[in-house]
């Protein structure tokens, strides 16, 4: 691992480009402030909202759709690799955290979850990015403790009826100049009054980054004749690209909505992780109709997602593990091949393979000039094959099954009323029921004669229990909004929410600290092994925002504080025979949790000249 996790980076300039009008322009700061809209259309809508002007001018900072995030109340993030940062809502993040890509629900196929949600995303498809911090009402999602972040691209465009086609093209590139990072996106759409055509694709690539200045007093990489300068932050490079197609059509008052996707990530570094991504696949199709009624509108979606993915040690890790025969000298390629009886193992490749598909329905129903009525149903089928083929030394022959056909199916039902009772106040009460079914087959480890780490028994041992599981878990939700003034909100919330574990929380089975190592979302070094016992964490949470502002919200000044109480909090506690102050094997248990802050947020205008418009932004989050 490289020590460097999180380092101070200098000043670089990113230029981007985009065709749509013939302009270009550069900044200098490698972090610009994210604007934050309220939304005003539905009276209770707890979200906060990107605008697109910002997500455009955010395209040069950040090719990490997460980063997008960090300025908004209640937000943090988990750095990763370039792509893939893990959002944190008040303390709470990845599993935590509903993501809706799309209107569906992803899930990250790997044991260090590599491949999140918004990974899948380029910031340039992006059109809205919506937060529900810590409630959230039922509709926008279950399954999760910390609240929801909403991610889509563009919606259905169409030509006015009796007018010419409507065309459209966006052509963009950027550059940065701390790690060379390079990236294009192209977006084009063709459309009728009646049928909508549109694709889009991004690529970008870059090499590891610099620090402030020297912070390591070594070159060396732990793999013969590979090296890293004093300043250069391992482990951080990657590539990928996302392409999108889109076919839209209308029929009367009926949309129907086809989403093809595909993603090829071939190299995706760690420097915060044991491994690195070094290939991942997705292909999605996501399918939806909609249309709207005189009492309402109702919206129905199916859709299928296909994940493989690859790990192994990327270019700035050591490759060559273990010990020759005899002297017990370090492995390195030369010598190995020279001495067959030693105990040297060629990386570690890891596979992931998985199959998300889900179906959703929902309906608004205007019960009446001052209620709406929202009820749906989700279902969601996922399937997870984890394994780990041969690499020599202890590391084979033979496949090691981390988790085989792993299966967890969520089934759930949901209502919720939102009234406005007078001018002053709106309420909305939701409630949200789900059945979680998790099950994994029998597992193995490698097929050595005297394969270590205890593989054997542990593997025995976890085949022997009865691995289903099945788990009825109820969301409730209540919200209310209160105008006290033209210049004060006030919003108050209570919620019941639930989280079944995931695949890897309960079906990781192996204490070998080698294979333990692999299982670790949290990139804190350590090995985690599962527990099937596993009971859902139930979070309540209370909190209340204090809104002043302008009339027209040119200025605004929030407060929100909060806390929440976990029970079942699934945490970790340290294995039978492991110490203080080093690296562990960690087994996943129970624990009750308390989380509590306050979020304060405050955007100002100062000024507008020749120059531009000044404003000054801040954020400040205590959990």
């Amino acid at each position: 691992m490289n020590p460097a996790v999180f380092t101070p980076r200098p000043l670089a300039v990113a230029i981007t480009c985009v065709l749509v009008l013939p302009w270009c322009y550069a900044s200098a700061n490698d972090a610009m402030l994210l604007e934050v809209t309220k939304p005003v259309a539905n009276p209770l809508d707890t979200s906060v909202e990107s605008s697109p002007s910002a997500l455009a001018l955010l395209r040069a900072a950040t090719h990490d759709t997460a980063s997008l995030l960090r300025n908004i109340p209640g937000m943090s993030l988990y750095g990763a690799g370039g792509v893939s940062s893990l959002p944190a809502i008040r303390g709470l993040a990845d599993d935590r955290v509903r993501i809706k890509v799309d209107g569906m629900d992803l899930i990250a196929a790997c044991p260090n979850h590599m491949n999140p949600p918004l990974s899948y995303v380029d910031p340039s498809q992006l059109a809205v990015l919506k937060v529900y911090a810590g409630i959230a009402p039922v509709s926008v999602g279950g399954d999760s403790i910390g609240g929801s972040i909403v991610a889509e691209r563009a919606t259905p465009e169409f030509a006015l009826p009796g007018e010419a086609a409507l065309t459209r093209t966006e052509i963009g590139a950027f550059y940065r100049s701390n790690n060379r990072a390079v990236g294009t996106h192209l977006s084009t759409r063709y459309a009728t009054d009646t049928l909508s055509l549109d694709y889009s694709g991004a690529w970008s690539q870059a090499d590891n980054y610099k620090a402030g200045g020297d912070f390591k007093s070594f070159v060396d990489t732990g793999r013969p004749g590979h090296t890293l300068a004093r300043d250069e932050v391992g482990s951080t490079a990657y590539e990928t690209q996302n392409h999108a197609l889109g076919i839209a059509f209308k029929l009367d008052e009926n949309l129907f909505d086809v989403r093809f996707s595909y993603q090829d990530m071939p190299e995706q570094l760690f420097p915060n992780q044991r491994m690195d991504l070094l290939e991942n696949t997705q292909k999605l199709v996501n399918a939806s109709w909609s249309r709207p009624f005189e009492w309402g509108s109702m919206e129905a979606r199916v859709y299928h997602e296909q994940v493989d993915h690859f790990m192994d040690f990327g270019a700035d890790k050591r490759f060559w593990y273990g010990t020759l025969s005899g002297a017990g000298n370090p492995c390195d390629p030369i010598r190995f091949h020279g001495d067959p009886a030693g105990t040297c193992a060629a990386g570690m490749p890891m596979y992931s393979e998985s199959d998300n598909t889900g179906v959703s329905l929902s309906a608004d129903v205007n019960v009446n000039d001052r209620q709406v009525l929202r009820v749906g149903a989700d279902l969601q089928r996922y399937r997870l094959d984890d394994y780990w083929t041969a690499s020599g030394g202890g590391m084979g022959p033979g496949t090691f099954l981390n988790i085989n056909n792993g299966q967890r199916d969520r089934a759930a039902v949901y209502g919720e009323v939102e009234t406005r009772h007078n001018a002053a106040w709106t309420s909305l009460m939701g409630v949200r029921y789900e059945r979680v079914e998790m099950d994994a087959d029998p597992v193995q480890g490698y097929a050595a004669a005297n394969m270590p780490g205890n593989q054997l028994a542990e593997s025995e041992a976890f085949n022997a229990q009865s691995r289903s599981q099945t788990d009825h878990n109820l969301d409730l939700a209540l919200l209310a909004r209160y105008q006290h003034s033209p210049g004060l909100d006030i919003e108050l919330g209570l919620a019941r929410k639930v989280r079944s574990p995931n695949l890897y929380e309960r079906y990781t089975w192996s204490t070998w600290p080698m294979a333990a190592t692999m299982n670790n979302f949290v990139g804190d070094g350590n090995g985690y092994v599962g527990s099937i016992d596993l009971k859902p964490e139930t979070a309540y949470t209370a909190s209340a925002t204090f809104d002043w502002h302008a009339e027209d919200r040119r200025w605004s000044v929030a407060a929100t504080p909060f806390y929440t109480h976990v029970d079942n909090y699934i945490d970790a506690v340290r294995r039978p025979g492991w110490s203080e102050n080093q690296f562990n094997v960690l087994q996943y248990a129970n624990q009750s949790a308390r989380l509590y802050g306050i979020d304060l947020s405050m955007q100002l205008p100062l000024m507008a000249n020749t120059w531009g418009n000044w404003g000054l932004n801040s954020v400040v989050n205590y959990t």
